[in-house]
C-alpha cells in the first residue's frame, strides 16, 4: 500500500486549532504500516470521550468541543481517520473499504490505547464506523452519543440529497473539500476555517479517502459491509448501553436516523436527547460549543 503525508506546514495558523498533533503506527491490513494522527485536551485522568468525524473533515472539526470537553474535567481524543487530517492516505481507492475503516479505529482505540469506560461521539461517518465498534466491543464503552449519523444496510434507500452529494463527489474534476464542508453547514464559514478543511490535502493524488468514501456507504442489501451492519443493529438492539441523540434541526441526510436509534436501541430510552437548533450536517462547526455542553452533561450529568 502506498501512502502519502501531508506536509506539517499546510497546517500552519489554523485557527483555533493549536493542539499538538500525536501519530501511531498502525497494521495497514495489506501487510505494511501507517500512521493515525490524532489530538487530545483535558485531564488525562479524566473520563475519555473518543471524538470521531467524518467525510470530508477531519478532527479540527472538533475544535470547539474540545475546548468545553476539557473545562469541564474530560478527557477528549480527536482522531483523524486513515486518508484524512494528518493521518497518513493511502492513494489507490481500492485501499479503502467499510471493515479497513472499522478495524484502523479499533486497533487506535483498544491496540494502542487499550480504552475502556470510554463514550464514542461519531458524526457521520464516525457514526457508521463508531456504532460499528460499539456493537462489536460493548465492553470497552460507558456510552455513546450519535450525532447526525446512522449505520445503513442497504436495505433502505438513501435520500435523494446524499445522492446529489456522491454524484458531485465522484464527477469533480479538482475535488474542493472546504466548499463541501461549507455547503453542510447552516452558519457562514469564514475563508480561514473554510482553508482548514482544505489543509489536509495539498493535490488530487492526497484525496482517495474523500474520493472513495461515498462509495462505501451501503446502498444496496448485497453491499459487502450489509452482513456485518445487519449484524451490530441486532447487537444494539439488545443494548442497554446509554446511548444519547444530539442532531440537528436541519441536516436532511441524517434526519430520519435520530428516531430509528432512540426506538432501537434500549440504551437510549430516558435519556435526554437533543436536537441543536441553527445547525447543519456539520454541527460541530455550526454549534460546537452547544454540542460540547450536551455531550458533557451526558458524560458527568449534574447533580
Amino acid at each position: 500500500m502506498r501512502v502519502l503525508t501531508t506536509p506539517e506546514e499546510r497546517f500552519e495558523a489554523l485557527p483555533g486549532f493549536q493542539y499538538r498533533p500525536h501519530r501511531v503506527e498502525l497494521s495497514d491490513q495489506d501487510g505494511g504500516t501507517l500512521r493515525m494522527a490524532y489530538v487530545a485536551d483535558g485531564p488525562e485522568d479524566g473520563p475519555v470521550v473518543l471524538l470521531l468525524h467524518g467525510e470530508p473533515s477531519w478532527s479540527f472539526l472538533y475544535r470547539d468541543v474540545m475546548a468545553v470537553l476539557a473545562e469541564a474535567g474530560i478527557r477528549a481524543v480527536a482522531p483523524d481517520l486513515v486518508g484524512f487530517g494528518r493521518s497518513d492516505k493511502p492513494t489507490r481507492q481500492s485501499d479503502h473499504s467499510y471493515a479497513r475503516h472499522v478495524e484502523w479505529l479499533r486497533q487506535f482505540a483498544f491496540d494502542v490505547f487499550d480504552l475502556r469506560e470510554v463514550t464514542l461521539v461519531g458524526q457521520d461517518w464516525g457514526g457508521l464506523l463508531g456504532l460499528r465498534l460499539l456493537a462489536e466491543h460493548p465492553e470497552r464503552f460507558s456510552g455513546a452519543v450519535a450525532a447526525n449519523t446512522g449505520m445503513p444496510t442497504g436495505d433502505h434507500n438513501m435520500p435523494e440529497v446524499w445522492w446529489d452529494f456522491r454524484r458531485a463527489v465522484e464527477k469533480a474534476e479538482i475535488l474542493d473539500v472546504g466548499r463541501l464542508v461549507a455547503s453542510g453547514c447552516a452558519r457562514p464559514m469564514s475563508e480561514e476555517v473554510r482553508a482548514a478543511y482544505d489543509a489536509p490535502f495539498p493535490d488530487e493524488s492526497h484525496k482517495a479517502g474523500p474520493r472513495v468514501m461515498p462509495k462505501l456507504v451501503p446502498t444496496a442489501p448485497d453491499d459487502p459491509a450489509t452482513e456485518a451492519n445487519r449484524a451490530a443493529w441486532r447487537t444494539l438492539a439488545g443494548s442497554t448501553t446509554p446511548l444519547l441523540t444530539a442532531f440537528s434541526d436541519s441536516d436532511p441526510i441524517t434526519a430520519s436516523m435520530g428516531p430509528v436509534l432512540r426506538k432501537t436501541v434500549p440504551g437510549a430510552a430516558g435519556q435526554r436527547h437533543a436536537t441543536i437548533a441553527g445547525a447543519g450536517h456539520f454541527l460541530q462547526e455550526d454549534a460546537g460549543t452547544e454540542l460540547g455542553r450536551v455531550i458533557s452533561e451526558f458524560v458527568r450529568p449534574s447533580r
